[in-house]
């Protein structure tokens, strides 16, 4: 008994399940469409008149006092209340059912006249129940999504060859992803896809979902930024609808689709915006991208593809994943709006313009280095570019740039990303250490052009910037 008592008390603690005794009187659960009542709230079956009254039980009062009321009369007078109260009810029945009927009419008629964009088909008949899927009220179904992607995405090669430890010459193919932003054959991929390629002033090879393969130019790239865009020789070309990066919200669903592991083309994934804004460094010394983040399943291979939302527009650019034993569901785009204003850059000049430079090359200036120098911790100028705005601002090789505008400088690649974090044209008031003394020194940044096109490495470290 008592083992009982503890069960049930446990049972009741745990917001899971409930256990109830079956001598219980609780409810475990209600129907929402159904009351639960007693038998004694039950309607009989038929009607059954009642006895005649006992002599001592008083009558109903006669129309003329003197006169006595036989039982033979009471059932008269029961049967006509009876035959009047079910003569009403029925009419009753008749009129609520017949204005029913004119509304639904009414109803119909009107939804049949007035086309409604989106609304789901209704069913024709009862067979169709449990079977039928409405289409999604604003928006495109995840199936024509894909459909329209096939025209839109393409693989991207690029033939690897190197000289191993041995000293022989291997070639291995690097595979990505890209996507048409042109009906001239203009692709937009990540940097990295191609790297290789731009380094040794080759083409990549894009092949299309129905097995056409083209050689892929180079048209420009942004490392800082992980961007590049190809151009095929085709026209007439389906290429991908845009949509706007700035108006995606977490929760949001994405389909991510390119090509992972390089073998297993054209899949998509599915998923939803995790969180947006959020800086994300590709490689260790490389500045942070500013990304949103996913959960779809992203991998090698899926690099440079596009991310749609529910409309079938691509909002992101595949860009990278959390890579770490035990970790999945972690995978970050660049914004379409940020890609494509780099796209628009590289196709019209060769190269994103508006970037900043300063002008110098540095070197970090540790805080051990700092305590055995008698300096400070920041970035140590080893050289300023000739007619630069370093040296038109006054800046000299051994001077510690410690503060750039409001941010603090404790390395080299401090300064590099303070630097990235301004436009070309802006005035920065930088702190220096120059020979034991602190000082401060306007400088009007300059705008990063590369000498030769798209040959200049944007995010090389050996160098200027």
């Amino acid at each position: 008994m008592y083992e009982n008592e503890n069960r049930e008390s446990e049972a009741r603690s745990d917001s899971t399940y409930r256990y109830v005794r079956p001598e219980s009187k609780d409810t475990l659960y209600r129907d929402a469409a159904v009351e639960p009542c007693g038998d004694a709230a039950r309607m009989p079956r038929y009607y059954e008149p009642p006895a005649p009254a006992e002599p001592d039980v008083q009558a109903p009062p006669s129309a003329h006092p003197d006169e006595e009321v036989t039982p033979r009369v009471m059932q008269k007078f029961w049967a006509k209340v009876i035959t009047m109260c079910t003569v009403c009810a029925l009419l009753g029945g008749l009129v609520g059912g017949g204005i029913t009927a004119m509304i639904l009419h009414n109803d119909k008629d009107t939804a049949s006249n007035s086309p409604v964009s989106g609304s789901p088909t209704p069913y024709n008949d009862q067979t169709n129940i449990g079977l039928y899927t409405p289409a999604p009220t604003n928006g495109m179904t995840p199936s024509r999504i894909y459909a329209n992607a096939c025209e839109e995405v393409v693989g991207i090669t690029t033939e690897v060859t190197y000289h191993n430890m041995f000293g022989m010459t291997v070639s291995q193919p690097v595979s990505g992803t890209g996507f048409f932003i042109s009906d001239n054959g203009y692709v937009l991929t990540n940097y990295h896809v191609v790297e290789y390629a731009a380094m040794y002033n080759k083409p990549a090879k894009v092949i299309t979902h129905d097995g056409n393969r083209y050689e892929g130019l180079i048209v420009g790239y942004d490392a800082d930024n992980d961007i590049a865009v190809l151009q095929v020789n085709a026209t007439g070309l389906e290429y991908a609808s845009l949509g706007n990066s700035d108006s995606i919200h977490v929760g949001d669903s994405v389909y991510a689709v390119g090509n992972p592991l390089g073998e297993l083309q054209f899949s998509m994934t599915t998923g939803s915006v995790s969180a947006t804004g959020r800086l994300i460094s590709t490689e260790e010394a490389s500045p942070a991208i500013n990304m949103f983040q996913i959960d779809a399943a992203v991998n090698s291979g899926n690099s440079g593809g596009p991310v749609y939302d529910k409309a079938g527009q691509v909002v992101g650019v595949v860009t990278a994943k959390y890579a770490k034993a035990g970790i999945e569901g972690i995978g970050f785009a660049i914004p379409i709006n940020d890609a494509m204003a780099i796209a628009n850059d590289l196709i019209t000049t060769g190269y994103v313009t508006g970037k900043a430079k300063l002008g110098v090359d540095a070197q970090t200036m540790s805080a051990r280095a700092a305590l055995y120098y008698s300096s400070v911790e920041g970035a140590y100028i080893r050289f300023i570019a000739p007619d630069s705005c370093a040296e038109k601002a006054g800046l000299r090789p051994g001077d510690v740039i410690y503060r750039f505008g409001d941010l603090e400088v404790l390395s080299r690649d401090d300064l590099q990303a303070a630097v990235r974090s301004y436009h070309a044209g802006d005035t920065v008031e930088l702190g220096v250490f120059r020979e034991g003394s602190h000082i401060t020194i306007m400088v009007t940044l300059d705008e990063d052009v590369p000498d030769n096109g798209i040959t200049a490495s944007y995010g090389s470290f050996n160098g200027t910037f």
